[in-house]
């Protein structure tokens, strides 16, 4: 197995080697500067417990948050269910399944936002960054757990901490986990058939805060589970919201990497005639920037879009792009995103459109941008934040 501690691909090749043989697996969208495997060793460690322990896989076999495809394309012949909140991800395993030349449908790709299959005979999870996104997971497929089946949850050691065992003792019944191998641990939970789980708490919802200024004070916010920052406001687009530019000089504006859709819906309660494009690579992004938006009463035009970046959006055809990018995928911190969010937002602009990124001080976004844009002023700071603006040319 590899050390999952470094998922580093610097020296050897894309191959995992399973008890059902070695698969080519990569991660989407392929990027030379992205370093990383598209699997790690909780994968390997699930399935070679599969294997070892003669787990039947002959009925219903659900795979929740498989990151890039691996434990799904390893166990295609078994025709698995993958259940995603990641239009990366999901792509990703496209892309492996017919790299293994997987009949296309036959192992069937889910996302968070559509209904989970009625009878789960098997149930494999990849625990999440998100505590809160595992607990909506799990209780959406309790329904369909019965006292047969097998729940195997997977995950580095970093990653699985007692209050995941709690949750899914919470929700699935008594539950145990394994020894670690290779920095990596299994999670056992016996389904409980006397057991009532809770009522789903997902979407939450909460009220702008004040300091927002009178426009958007008091407004409500909708966040799915695993959409960052679900309860309150979160401190940098807190700090973006009171720096944003007057948007009635833009038409056309893009929302990129929208989260729960507050800037987005702030252009448009600000300016009725606006056209606005709210675009994550995560469904329960969009969708809670969709139930934000509809909350909210905007007027303005409004476009819904999961997808890679502003991949699919045409050449110069936006005015203004807002982003607040992410600087991790699942536990690694790299700026492959960021980087691909303005090379794109370049390419969609129309000339002398503006980008504007908040984002941490210390990631020195500003040099990214002079190199993209050959310009970016500094609107705003304080000691944590910044507010940039690159102007297409």
């Amino acid at each position: 197995m590899n050390d999952g501690s470094t998922n580093d691909r610097s020296d050897r090749d894309d191959r995992m080697a399973t008890p059902w043989g070695e698969h080519v697996l990569s991660r989407f969208p392929q990027d030379p500067r992205d370093r990383l495997r598209a699997w790690d060793a909780s994968d390997e460690y699930l399935l070679a417990h599969l294997a070892e322990q003669e787990v039947p896989l002959d009925g219903t076999v659900v795979v929740v948050g498989d990151r890039w495809g691996a434990l799904v394309t390893a166990l295609a012949a078994h025709r698995p269910v993958q259940i995603t909140d990641s239009h990366l991800a999901r792509e990703a395993t496209r892309a492996n399944l017919e790299r293994e030349g997987v009949e296309p449908g036959s192992v069937r790709l889910l996302t968070t936002q559509d209904p989970p299959p009625d009878r789960v005979d098997v149930l494999l999870v990849r625990v999440p960054k998100s505590l809160a996104l595992l607990e909506d997971q799990l209780l959406r497929l309790a329904p369909a757990l019965h006292g047969g089946t097998v729940v195997v949850g997977t995950g580095m050691v970093k990653e699985i901490h007692t209050s995941t065992l709690r949750l899914f003792e919470r929700i699935v019944g008594p539950t145990r986990t394994s020894l670690a191998v290779k920095k990596a641990r299994l999670i056992f939970a016996q389904p409980d058939p006397a057991l009532k789980p809770p009522a789903n708490p997902w979407p939450l919802g909460y009220r702008l805060p004040d300091d927002v200024g009178p426009l958007l004070a008091g407004r409500p916010v909708v966040n799915h589970a695993g959409v960052f920052c679900a309860d309150r406001l979160d401190i940098g687009t807190r700090f973006f919201l009171k720096h944003l530019p007057d948007t009635r000089a833009f038409g056309r504006v893009v929302d990129l990497g929208c989260g729960n859709g507050v800037v987005g819906t702030a252009v448009a309660l600000a300016d009725p005639d606006a056209e606005v494009l709210f675009t994550d690579e995560s469904f329960q992004a969009v969708a809670s920037a969709e139930a934000t938006y509809r909350a909210n009463g905007a007027g303005a035009r409004a476009e819904f879009r999961v997808g890679d970046g502003l991949a699919g959006v045409p050449d110069a055809s936006a005015d203004l792009v807002l982003n607040n990018p992410p600087f991790h995928s699942h536990q690694a911190t790299t700026d492959a995103t960021a980087w691909r969010m303005f090379t794109g937002a370049r390419r969609v602009l129309r000339p002398g459109g503006e980008l504007w990124v908040v984002g941490n001080r210390h990631l020195g976004y500003h040099v990214k941008l002079r190199r993209l844009f050959g310009n970016s002023r500094l609107v705003a700071g304080d000691r944590k934040f910044v507010v940039l603006k690159a102007v297409k040319e």
